[in-house]
């Protein structure tokens, strides 16, 4: 209970310390500071009126939603003796394959600067710029030449890399037998089976209403469809991030898709948001990377050539490039198994002091993402990557992350359906991913974030602890310290 108490109490005044370095905290101190000429603010009751009035304006709403955004990707506390490597991956081996996974990245990247006498970036011709501005709408149509790139690597290379995976520590032995495992995937990870999966999406179960199932043709609207549409108008207008995940449990409607996905990742359309996307427009439009021209390969080979998808070239060419310029993707390295990758100064090679994180945004393998009206959801496509798309090519242990997903893939399908996982390995199958259908995979996305929020024992603590910040907040903002904060966190841990 006290080591309980030792995290959260921490939690708190680490997350306290990050908001205030916030837009957010930056806009509550101004309306706190505001609020000392309105008549109902008293001085003996300072406190209590202003956080008041933070609740009235609207602003405890915001404070909450952005609480409830940085618990739903904070790291669990580790141990106070553990090393910083284990808050990225506690697993020794799972680091080093990371380790070496990333080296045989960098070792192909370098090769192919070297083969083509291409640096990593240059700086275009003032011509080169603005035929770059001139055709920012209509990068599909340029066909470079790009026979001589290569990819970094195939998705075949990085499936070997997990089929490969051993813990030193566990010895499993030749003889099978019934805690034997027969899949591709051979390290010893607990992940869910049924009935914990039963649990955590409850709202998956017969009993209760799904959108994409009971609102088929032959369900009536308004047995659920209708009510379900009805509620989410009302979250929406609440501005709850809380409520609209738990609302999306039960599958989210076409039409609100894009405002609940936003209002889950705390992001709104700020004129400060429009002007950081306009800066990486130019950087990308003064500077040119190697990535670039990987980027550009890439979509050719993927997004051009699919029925479905084509229409979006321009989009993932504006959203990619941008995407590879932007520093604030560098704080995701916190939490991700990954490292970024370094490049040198010209003349200032292995000094630290001239190192520089190359590409910006520390992402080698681009990561085709398919949106519209790419400068208004830049934002969404960038805190989805940071939080869930980063797993699905970095080697951890994470329950989320690739090795976890696959071994539970796995092991679902050797346990409750064993005469076709047999057969699929008596005839060699290997596993195959093709693109889906868009509203597949929206319905796809929804899940992700769903699933995603689940790592908290329960919303309601995030709650109470965004409660609990808005106390702490609502005084920092009138201070040039953070108070000493005294809770109950009896009544916390209760729930």
């Amino acid at each position: 209970m006290l080591q309980e108490e030792s995290d959260l109490s921490l939690i708190i005044a680490q997350i306290v310390q990050k908001l205030k370095g916030s837009n957010l905290y930056a806009q509550l101190e101004r309306q706190a500071w505001a609020s000392l000429q309105r008549p109902e603010i008293k001085l003996e009751s300072l406190k209590e009126d202003i956080k008041e009035f933070f609740k009235i304006s609207g602003w405890e709403k915001k404070l909450q939603n952005a609480v409830y955004s940085e618990l739903s990707v904070y790291p669990l506390p580790n141990h106070p003796a553990a090393p910083p490597e284990h808050l990225k991956e506690p697993l020794v081996y799972m680091r080093k394959a990371q380790g070496s996974w990333e080296k045989r990245i960098l070792k192909s990247l370098n090769s192919m600067c070297t083969e083509l006498s291409i640096p990593l970036a240059r700086k275009r011709p003032v011509v080169e710029q603005k035929e770059l501005l001139n055709k920012w709408n209509e990068m599909g149509t340029d066909e470079p030449d790009l026979s001589l790139f290569r990819p970094v690597y195939a998705p075949k290379d990085f499936l070997e890399v997990l089929i490969n995976l051993r813990n030193p520590n566990y010895e499993n032995g030749d003889s099978l037998s019934f805690r034997t495992h027969l899949g591709l995937i051979q390290v010893p990870l607990k992940v869910k089976d049924i009935p914990e999966l039963k649990e955590c999406f409850i709202e998956l179960g017969l009993n209760t209403g799904q959108l994409g199932i009971d609102d088929s043709t032959q369900v009536p609207p308004e047995l659920f469809e209708n009510e379900h549409v009805r509620i989410g108008q009302k979250v929406l207008a609440e501005q709850d991030s809380a409520a609209a995940q738990q609302y999306v449990r039960q599958g989210s409607p076409t039409a609100l898709r894009a405002e609940l996905w936003a209002l889950i990742l705390n992001i709104s359309s700020q004129p400060e948001d429009v002007l950081y996307y306009e800066q990486l427009k130019t950087n990308v439009i003064q500077h040119d990377l190697l990535v670039d021209s990987l980027i550009y390969k890439d979509v050719k080979l993927t997004a051009s050539n699919d029925d479905y998808y084509f229409v979006f070239e321009d989009y993932l060419y504006q959203v990619l490039l941008c995407f590879s310029r932007d520093t604030s993707v560098l704080s995701h390295f916190a939490y991700n198994s990954a490292s970024p990758p370094k490049s040198y100064i010209r003349g200032k090679l292995g000094l630290e002091d001239y190192a520089v994180f190359y590409p910006p945004n520390g992402k080698i393998a681009p990561l085709c993402f398919l949106y519209h009206e790419p400068y208004k959801l830049y934002q969404i496509f960038r805190e989805m990557y940071v939080r869930f798309f980063f797993r699905l090519h970095s080697i951890s242990s994470h329950p989320s992350g690739i090795v976890s997903l696959c071994l539970l893939f796995e092991t679902l399908l050797q346990t409750y359906l064993p005469q076709l996982f047999y057969h699929l390995r008596e005839i060699g199958a290997q596993p195959d991913g093709q693109y889906m259908l868009g509203e597949h995979v929206e319905a796809l996305w929804t899940s992700t974030i769903i699933a995603s929020f689940l790592s908290f024992e329960t919303v309601s603590k995030a709650a109470e602890v965004s409660k609990l910040l808005v106390s702490v907040l609502s005084l920092s903002s009138l201070s040039n310290q953070v108070p000493v904060l005294r809770i109950d966190m009896r009544r916390m841990l209760a729930f």
